[in-house]
């Protein structure tokens, strides 16, 4: 087992090694292909990073800075825990008899609300109160402005059903679709006439979205090419308001629950009923009211992105919000806008590993540019009620940069091409050569940029090493120098070596030319070495004889002579 052990690792360590070796630099090319064919079916197929939107989403509103606020105008009337706890000494458990609601709705019609949209489905008779049942309908009836659901049940049921769509009103055909006639639909209409005759009634259902969120609001069905439109679309038509092209709405959350004007039912019932009145008689005047349950133990709580717990008439009332005011959330689709500034961020990274403009650059660029981004989303859901999605860009520009940086680390050894490593790797005859540059007047920074180009310029492999140090005396000179070492099949490598050298010697004054005062002195050293075992005790000849000709060169034209 220990020896399994043992041989995975090496091979793990060997691993980087071998990819490092054989691939070098241009493993950021070929992964930036490989993303490239993920960007493409990502975008064509599968859409991964489009459904990343929602966990962003939800962050970005919940931490939002800039939130609207409700709308005043929108009074929610709780039928809560104290509510049911008060109104339960005189008329029982919920549900309380119908005439409640009735006297209810008389005396706030009295204050002229500009709507009362009623959360609560009356879906059966009381056989119990038909009197009260009587004056609800008749409460109902002589009103204009009072707004009631439907349910929508799961359309596996429309066969079994007998309600044709054209039997619910407010419900009309789809303008350029073809409606069946002879289809029903599933639904659990109120059960009182004059909900229905009025026309003012709409589904309540709430769809959230595969995890259970609720983000969007639907606001009509199409259903066998009839549109069956929602509560709030139902208001908006009977206030006016501009109707939106699209079937949904991303909610514009008002902030956590509760954000919205709330009071008591049983509070203001008792009020209409007092003779002594307490609370202002114009309190509803011009207000849509609406009518619904926060009590725990009705279970009319969804999760949304702001609350693991948002009241079900809350969520009715920020949709109704949204419409009034147009400012629901637009979420451009960037079908082709994002792909594009996804290979966009990653061949740019990628091409920046591949010419090794530097890593501390590459992670300032990089960090830099997905700063903006994220930037640019987050900025756009606070001063705007457009949502730019640029979390597919973000992320797999990430996944992009933490794959190629892993590789960068674990390679370094071997794409900074050891010389001596070579020569121990390769029995029989080599040329070697080692051209040592003195660099004065430079940073450590300009320093490690020139090295960089160095190891670009030519047409050889070779290796660009600083050497810097406290050594005095001869290992001084050390300091401030670039070892610029080649290893080369004895046969050419003499004349190769020269000529690379050459192209090196002739890059560096124009890489020196930005900084003023800084001078270079070197001078190339080669012969022919043997290779393998004795690998390591020849270039420490070759350094030796390279550092002794530095010298005595030092000695014969002074400090910052080119050679």
């Amino acid at each position: 087992m220990t020896r399994l052990a043992s041989r995975i690792r090496n091979a793990f360590e060997a691993l980087p090694a071998l990819l490092g070796r054989h691939w070098r630099n241009r493993f950021y090319l070929y992964l930036a292909a490989a993303f490239t064919a993920f960007v493409v079916v990502d975008a064509t197929v599968s859409h991964f990073t489009a459904q990343m939107r929602q966990s962003t989403f939800d962050a970005m509103v919940r931490y939002r800075v800039v939130v609207p606020k409700p709308d005043p105008d929108i009074v929610i009337v709780d039928i809560n825990e104290a509510s049911l706890a008060a109104m339960g000494q005189d008329y029982g458990r919920w549900p309380w008899p119908r005439q409640v609601l009735g006297e209810f709705l008389e005396n706030l019609e009295r204050q002229r609300p500009k709507a009362v949209v009623f959360d609560i489905l009356f879906s059966d008779a009381d056989v119990y109160n038909p009197d009260s049942d009587a004056y609800f309908d008749a409460a109902i009836a002589a009103t204009k402005n009072s707004y009631f659901p439907f349910l929508r049940l799961d359309s596996a049921s429309d066969p079994l059903s007998r309600i044709k769509p054209a039997m619910i009103p407010g419900v009309d055909s789809i303008e350029g679709e073809q409606a069946q006639k002879d289809a029903t639909i599933a639904v659990v209409l109120p059960h009182f006439a004059s909900a229905l005759q009025g026309g003012r009634v709409g589904f309540h259902n709430i769809y959230p979205d595969p995890d259970g969120t609720v983000r969007e609001y639907l606001l009509y069905r199409d259903d066998y090419g009839w549109e069956v439109p929602s509560l709030p679309l139902c208001v908006g038509r009977g206030l006016g308001w501009q109707e939106p092209d699209e079937d949904r709405v991303l909610l514009n959350w008002r902030g956590a629950p509760f954000s919205y004007r709330y009071v008591t039912f049983s509070d203001v019932f008792a009020d209409m009923a007092s003779k002594l009145k307490k609370r202002p008689q114009n309190e509803f005047a011009g207000k849509i009211v609406l009518i619904g349950s926060t009590a725990p133990g009705l279970f009319d709580f969804r999760p949304t992105p702001v609350s693991l717990a948002h009241p079900g008439v809350e969520i009715l009332a920020t949709a109704i919000d949204n419409l009034r005011h147009g400012d629901y959330l637009r979420f451009p689709e960037g079908r082709f806008l994002y792909p594009l500034l996804t290979l966009a961020i990653v061949w740019a990274t990628g091409w920046s590993f591949y010419r090794d403009i530097g890593r501390d650059k590459i992670d300032r660029l990089f960090g830099g540019s997905q700063f903006i981004l994220v930037g640019v989303s987050y900025a756009s859901i606070n001063l705007s009620n457009t949502y730019i999605n640029l979390t597919g860009p973000v992320t797999v520009g990430i996944a992009f940069f933490t794959v190629a940086r892993i590789y960068a680390a674990a390679t370094d050894k071997e794409l900074e091409r050891s010389s001596v490593r070579y020569a121990i790797e390769h029995d029989g005859g080599l040329q070697a050569g080692l051209l040592l540059i003195r660099v004065a007047g430079l940073g450590d920074k300009p320093l490690e940029k020139i090295r960089r180009r160095l190891q670009r310029t030519g047409a050889e492999s070779k290796s660009v090493e600083t050497l810097k140090g406290p050594q005095k005396g001869l290992w001084g000179l050390l300091d401030d120098t670039l070892a610029v070492s080649w290893v080369l099949p004895a046969q050419d490598g003499a004349s190769r070596i020269a000529r690379d050298a050459e192209a090196v010697t002739v890059m560096l004054p124009e890489l020196l030319r930005p900084y003023p005062g800084a001078t270079a002195a070197w001078q190339l050293h080669h012969r022919a070495i043997a290779g393998g075992k004795q690998a390591r005790d020849e270039w420490r000849t070759l350094l030796g004889e390279a550092l002794l000709g530095r010298n005595e060169q030092k000695a014969a034209h002074g400090p910052g002579v080119d050679q």
